[in-house]
């Protein structure tokens, strides 16, 4: 996940929080559904302050927050001191030492009060005295049980099932909170992980199986002449059945363009903004026919 949204990123998030389509959000605001729509794509950075300033309105948030120039939605003005962070937290927080936005959405999920609680409950050592004291009973249960045994002469080496059963229902009170905290955590990951399914920065369901055929073919791949960039396309057309060196100059710049939009075009080092120097190796190093 990104550690911080686009404002692209945020306009259709707030949208679709707002359960709104494109045109009903038109509706509402009179700005056209074109626009809205090119506001919210990712290669669009053609935003007019007035409509900016209008959208935010419209979604009650400011407009630093849309510009990135803040995370705070709905707080702006919020004080420092009304956070209860101590230095140490605010310095990590401003370091970045980790995922802030991550972070906030953990602690910002339903269950993440429950994670909380139960924290203290171990930390504080609330539950520990109960604990310990049913452990007492269950051995005292058990010593009797087995001072029964001795004295009706039953064989030692037999493992009575009652005993056996006193002895395993001993509560280890730190597997117990481990587990319960482990369970805790692992619902409000599986939620966050979820919700983020469809973001750029997410891999995609079918990189394994990319990766898996990179790897059968990379040694071909790499034997060949040309670029590193040539290298990739010809992965790419090798998957597909292309004739790689039957493609025209044209064909080979559509191809480039449509594989720039690609996933998988990442895995392999691709960046955004290297399409032209792609084409101009391209054409530069393999005879094209015209």
């Amino acid at each position: 996940m990104n550690i911080t949204l686009t404002i692209q990123e945020k306009l259709k998030d707030l949208r679709v929080a707002h359960g709104l389509s494109l045109e009903e959000l038109s509706a509402e605001i009179g700005i056209s559904k074109s626009s809205l729509g090119k506001y919210e794509s990712d290669d669009y950075k053609d935003i007019s302050p007035f409509n900016l300033v209008k959208l935010a309105q419209f979604y009650g948030v400011s407009t630093d927050y849309l510009l990135g120039l803040t995370e705070q939605k709905n707080h702006p003005n919020a004080e420092i001191h009304e956070l209860h962070l101590s230095d140490d937290m605010l310095d990590m927080l401003k370091k970045r030492v980790f995922n802030n936005r991550l972070l906030c959405e953990m602690a910002a999920h339903k269950d993440f009060p429950r994670l909380m609680t139960d924290i203290e409950v171990y930390v504080d050592r609330i539950a520990s005295m109960s604990i310990q004291q049913l452990d007492d009973y269950m051995d005292t249960i058990r010593v009797k049980v087995q001072e029964g045994q001795r004295l009706e002469k039953q064989d030692p080496r037999k493992v009575d099932l009652y005993v056996r059963t006193l002895e395993l229902a001993h509560i280890r009170e730190d597997e117990y909170f481990a587990y319960t905290i482990h369970n805790d955590v692992d619902a409000i990951i599986r939620d966050i992980r979820a919700a983020h399914k469809q973001d750029v920065t997410t891999a995609d369901e079918d990189a394994t199986s990319m990766m898996d055929f990179l790897r059968e073919n990379i040694d071909e791949v790499e034997s060949q002449k040309g670029s590193q960039a040539e290298k990739q396309v010809r992965v790419f057309c090798k998957q597909l059945g292309i004739p790689y060196d039957d493609l025209t100059t044209e064909e080979f710049a559509g191809l480039i363009s449509a594989l720039q939009k690609s996933p998988m075009m990442r895995l392999m080092g691709s960046q955004r903004g290297r399409g032209t120097a792609m084409l101009t190796h391209g054409k530069g190093k393999t005879k094209r026919k015209k």
